[in-house]
């Protein structure tokens, strides 16, 4: 075999390699969208991303809870209670009693409750934020990971919270996208006790530019 011919073999071994891990990449979050668009097809603003964030490719860390959504709580809001954690269990995505924290921002280390939601079990809506990567890296275990299959929950999927001795189920109800200033998912409703978690969207996307919610209505214990 001719040098020439060795080169050629190699830049096409080259190319079809590089494609290879575009595609390895690029498909989940294509297979993403196509999913999203069908399961909840539009947001809740209805003005393009180009009108309300002109600054939306800024860099923001991710892993810092504050920066999901700009104009809500503050760095400094983030801070512990008298209960500083408690554990959460999503039987589909096997998570098992992962900790969610009350206080801190960082979502290396845990999920983290948002600051000035309803306790777990009582009247209001416990928000909860969780990390997410490209799904093929998907790791219950790993809090960078944990929300990554947050996506594939469906209505009437369960989730078991366990919150200073007490545990707590709740079934979901609904799944839909927001951008980063529709705060309205952060309120609160006193007529029942409610779960939202949150993630950012598409998981792996560089910019993360949504916010998917999955919201989850308390289950009596018969």
């Amino acid at each position: 075999m001719g040098k020439s011919t060795a080169l050629k073999i190699l830049a096409t071994l080259s190319g079809f390699l590089g494609m290879a891990i575009l595609s390895y990449t690029l498909y989940p979050l294509a297979d993403y969208e196509l999913t999203a668009r069908q399961s909840y097809p539009t947001l809740l603003s209805p003005l393009p991303d180009s009108e309300r964030f002109p600054d939306l490719s800024s860099e923001y860390d991710l892993t810092q809870a504050s920066n999901w959504f700009p104009g809500g709580a503050k760095k400094e809001d983030f801070v512990a209670s008298q209960v500083s954690y408690y554990t959460i269990s999503i039987p589909r995505l096997k998570i098992e009693n992962a900790t969610v924290a009350i206080g801190g921002e960082d979502l290396s280390k845990s999920l983290v409750q948002y600051p000035g939601t309803a306790l777990p079990g009582k009247n209001g809506n416990t928000v909860i934020f969780g990390h997410s990567i490209l799904p093929i890296f998907y790791d219950p275990k790993d809090y960078l990971a944990i929300f990554s299959t947050l996506p594939t929950l469906k209505k009437g999927d369960k989730i078991e919270v366990n919150y200073d001795g007490v545990t707590y189920k709740y079934q979901v109800t609904d799944l839909f996208e927001v951008l980063p200033d529709e705060l309205d998912v952060l309120t609160q409703d006193s007529s029942n006790s409610y779960i939202s978690l949150i993630t950012c969207v598409p998981p792996g996307h560089p910019l993360k530019p949504r916010r998917l919610v999955v919201r989850a209505k308390i289950v009596p214990f018969n």
